[in-house]
């Protein structure tokens, strides 16, 4: 473990965190866990500044497990509410974008199982289709 000492960041550049905002956006659309990420940031909205400050305290212990400037620019992001708000309408804008397609097959799914029982009850019960008349 030969790693050598990183300066902490104080400021992250608007091109930083936009790019931190789309991986994360990304991330969290990807798994499909765009509704439960929002509700978590929105939430965490209020402390905003005490959780990014609570990134730092365990910034030792998580650069074992994550790359330290990854992990302070999404401190750094949190910090800054602008930024928190950038965020969530990006999940938003790709949560949508993505599971379009996922979601437009369910409810094709449905409707043809609603076809399908009615079918089934017309058949059973021998009611005459009001569209064939």
């Amino acid at each position: 473990m030969n790693k050598e000492y990183q300066e902490i960041k104080v400021t992250i550049t608007e091109e930083e965190a936009q790019q931190t905002i789309e991986r994360v956006a990304r991330f969290i659309a990807e798994r499909h866990l765009g509704s439960a990420g929002i509700l978590f940031l929105e939430s965490m909205r209020p402390l905003h500044g005490i959780g990014a400050q609570a990134m730092y305290f365990v910034l030792p212990f998580a650069e074992v497990l994550f790359d330290s400037q990854k992990y302070q620019n999404f401190a750094l992001m949190l910090e800054n509410e602008e930024y928190l708000k950038q965020l969530i309408t990006r999940i938003d804008e790709l949560d949508e974008e993505i599971n379009r397609e996922r979601r437009l097959a369910a409810r094709l799914k449905r409707k043809r199982r609603r076809n399908q029982f009615r079918a089934f009850m017309r058949k059973i019960f021998k009611i005459k289709d009001k569209n064939a008349e």
